[in-house]
């Protein structure tokens, strides 16, 4: 019996008040807001009133802070895997506004369909597709969480929907704490549902890749 629905929930805002593209650095937690955020989202996928059986997270501090909710109200215990973790960047530690202006760090930005500057889409892609198609076949029913980060949603997204990898990461649709709901038909995946349950109008969001 595999998984009736999966959910990749964004985690929530994180303390970052000197605005660092934070990446994969370790200590960036969440936020007081970014706790709420969390909670919200938890309490979206509770309110759909589906059975959750499966609980992933991401190793950094920030998703796994922000399955606490999740592990409280369902009573899981959130399996870590690094499949659902941020990309790698090499802006990672630095202010991103200020680093493109050093005409260095140009030769990083040579190729944004790859992208140049980090981890390939294509990698993203087949690492999250092959985690959730993992825990789809082993969940044995219910739904399935799983708190990432935005760059691994969205490309998500953009490998189910078919379209183009390559993308401004300024225009995607992933706010933080925000709920993007897939179902598999055979080996097909789709994307069912999107939602944005928390506030975040004040929000820092800046250390997304």
């Amino acid at each position: 019996m595999a998984a009736e629905r999966l959910h990749l929930v964004r985690h929530g805002e994180v303390h970052n008040p000197h605005r660092v593209l934070y990446g994969r650095l370790p200590d960036y937690h969440l936020s007081e807001s970014g706790r709420r955020m969390a909670r919200a989202a938890a309490d979206h996928v509770a309110a759909l009133d589906r059975p959750v059986t499966e609980l992933y997270s991401s190793p950094l501090e920030r998703a796994q802070e922000s399955a606490e909710p999740f592990a409280e109200r369902f009573e899981l215990v959130p399996e870590i895997d690094i499949r659902v973790i941020e990309p790698t960047n090499v802006f990672e530690g630095t202010q991103m506004r200020r680093s493109l202006m050093n005409p260095l760090n140009w030769w990083h930005l040579r190729r944004p369909s790859l992208p140049s500057w980090g981890e390939p889409y294509t990698s993203v892609a087949e690492r999250m597709l092959g985690i959730m198609d993992e825990a789809w076949d082993a969940a044995g029913g219910g739904d399935v969480v799983m708190v990432s980060h935005q760059a691994p949603i969205w490309i998500t997204h953009l490998r189910v929907a078919g379209l183009p990898l390559r993308h401004d990461p300024r225009t995607r649709r992933c706010a933080l704490s925000s709920v993007t709901s897939f179902e598999r038909k055979g080996d097909v995946w789709r994307e069912v549902a999107y939602a944005e349950p928390a506030a975040t109008e004040n929000a820092v969001d800046v250390g997304a890749v």
